[in-house]
């Protein structure tokens, strides 16, 4: 079984360099149901699900991370895009401040410029 999660990963992480962000999903998606505590693996579906323009399933991703790794700036920086791409600015301000205050670099606090 571990190595059929290590192939999906492998074969999620191609799809995501590749920007087949929905294949990426349809790899990744089963892996976080089987083993949610994997924090890495979720990271990358929400990364993917942001990409493919699936805000809400990135968003949900997201706060999960969250929830098991506060102090995961990425995952905030992540989720104030997230956020933002949704006008939800108020709400990004918060993560975007979490993100200056844990790697001290106060660019972050600016809103993203895609």
């Amino acid at each position: 079984m571990e190595d059929m999660r290590a192939l999906s990963y492998g074969l999620g992480q191609q799809y995501f360099e590749e920007r087949d962000y929905r294949g990426a999903i349809r790899a990744l998606a089963p892996i976080v149901e089987e083993t949610p505590e994997d924090v890495g693996t979720r990271l990358l579906l929400a990364r993917a699900y942001y990409h493919a323009a699936l805000l809400k399933p990135a968003e949900e991703q997201l706060r999960e991370v969250l929830q098991r790794e506060p102090t995961e700036s990425y995952a905030h920086l992540m989720m104030a895009r997230t956020l933002e791409r949704q006008s939800r600015a108020d709400e990004a301000g918060k993560h975007r401040r979490i993100v200056a205050a844990l790697t001290g670099d106060e660019d972050h606090l600016q809103p993203h410029r895609p």
